[in-house]
């Protein structure tokens, strides 16, 4: 919706009624994405694009058909190469285009949305394409971040649906993509029936990944399924290469300090950016580390190593000046302690330690631990925007008589000897003295 959102805008404004069609789900080589949108004025002005000019013609003719009717449809364009002329695909893509009329009465929200994106602030419009029940096929629930005095707008149908559609979409917001959920009729998790289209307007969070190695190339791989865009830096052009890290969105060869002092004077961070130091070099680490964890905002500091890497940067991180509080927004050694040996299990461990981080999840197993599965809020993270805050989601922390995190000595994703790879979080070394209860 963003790319014709002036135009629909401004005749909402003015009183008018416009048919609105978007793209909600593609399936093979459709051209567009969900979220794509084709407007029809009400002098039948034809505004934006759902395929690039393969069914143009038809949501045209079904937008007016809308407008008259004031029934929404959920139409889809192209079966297979053999007929995709025939219905208008010539690419043989398949693509699901929700088609409403859209006005003040029908619309009153969309002002404020039109404010939230502008003012780059994250925002969904999440609607109900199609539901067993005619009369809910429309609704919309405006949603918004936690924490947010507008975190909801306009209502599906009941509290159930509400809340269900609501936690998903977040989650959506958080990793900045547009998707179309299923439902039961009412929200049900076990069920279908309700499909929710959620039109996000967010960027999609960074992951920036420091030091051209295998674990980097894996990380990247791990990060993009996640919808973060990566980006993988290192000073070495002889490793800092787009062919082996295909997955990565951007390959940068610098030094990685300064790159990070100069994404964060150019405003490119925000408290969603998660930074993976792999390098495990002091001369790279060091100065990286002075920079990320002296910064406002981001959701995530990791460092790799050893624990006798770990041991040997904390000491001449305190040489260099970094205080308690700082040091204590650096997950060292990086990642949960899943028992990762290779580069993509490793992956997997600092994915798992982002996602806990952000949702507030603890790192236990489900079966040892009561209450809902999905959180609500995210606790405070290492990484927060609060340097001297270092609460923890994965229980209660011990801290020694210095102020440091006590961590069993011992191994590093299964190495006996505490060798190089990705550790667990210190808080984890201590068993968890009670069960969840969010």
């Amino acid at each position: 919706m963003r790319e014709v959102l002036s135009e629909l805008l401004h005749w909402w404004g003015q009183g008018e009624t416009v048919g609105v069609g978007t793209v909600v789900a593609t399936w093979r080589s459709a051209p567009r994405q969900p979220g794509a949108s084709m407007l029809v004025g009400p002098g039948g002005e034809a505004v934006g694009s759902v395929s690039g000019g393969c069914v143009e013609g038809a949501v045209y003719e079904l937008s007016q058909s809308v407008v008259e009717s004031g029934a929404p449809v959920l139409q889809r364009y192209g079966v297979s190469d053999e007929d995709a002329y025939a219905v208008g695909l010539t690419c043989g893509g398949i693509l699901d285009v929700y088609v409403e009329k859209v006005s003040q009465a029908t619309f009153p929200e969309l002002g404020d949305v039109a404010a939230d994106i502008a003012a780059g602030r994250p925002v969904s419009v999440a609607t109900i394409v199609e539901h067993p029940d005619p009369a809910r096929v429309g609704l919309r629930l405006i949603v918004r971040p936690e924490g947010d005095e507008r975190e909801r707008q306009g209502s599906i149908g009941s509290d159930r649906a509400n809340d269900a559609v609501a936690d998903d979409v977040r989650g959506l917001l958080a990793a900045g993509h547009s998707e179309t959920l299923t439902f039961g009729p009412d929200g049900e998790r076990r069920g279908e029936g309700m499909r929710v289209f959620a039109d996000v307007h967010a960027p999609a969070a960074r992951m920036l990944v420091f030091g051209a190695i295998d674990f980097a190339a894996a990380c990247a791989r791990v990060g993009k399924f996640l919808g973060y865009t990566v980006t993988v830096c290192d000073a070495r052009p002889v490793f800092a290469t787009a062919s082996r890290f295909p997955d990565a969105d951007e390959v940068v060869v610098d030094w990685p300090h300064r790159y990070l002092a100069a994404q964060v004077e150019a405003g490119l961070l925000d408290e969603r950016t998660v930074l993976c130091i792999l390098t495990h070099d002091p001369k790279f680490d060091v100065p990286l580390l002075e920079v990320a964890l002296r910064l406002p905002a981001v959701a995530y500091i990791g460092a790799m190593g050893s624990r006798r890497t770990h041991d040997d940067r904390m000491a001449r991180l305190r040489e260099i000046g970094m205080t308690e509080g700082e040091l204590a927004r650096l997950s060292s050694p990086i990642g949960l302690d899943l028992g990762a040996r290779t580069p993509e299990e490793t992956a997997v461990s600092i994915a798992a330690e982002i996602i806990a981080l952000r949702w507030g999840g603890r790192g236990e197993r489900l079966t040892a631990v009561d209450g809902p599965i999905h959180h609500h809020t995210p606790s405070s993270s290492p990484g927060s925007s609060d340097p001297t805050d270092a609460t923890s989601p994965f229980g209660e922390v011990d801290p020694d008589p210095d102020g440091e995190f006590r961590s069993t000595p011992g191994a590093v994703h299964g190495e006996p000897d505490g060798g190089s790879g990705a550790g667990r979080h210190p808080d984890l070394a201590r068993p968890h003295a009670r069960r969840s209860t969010i």
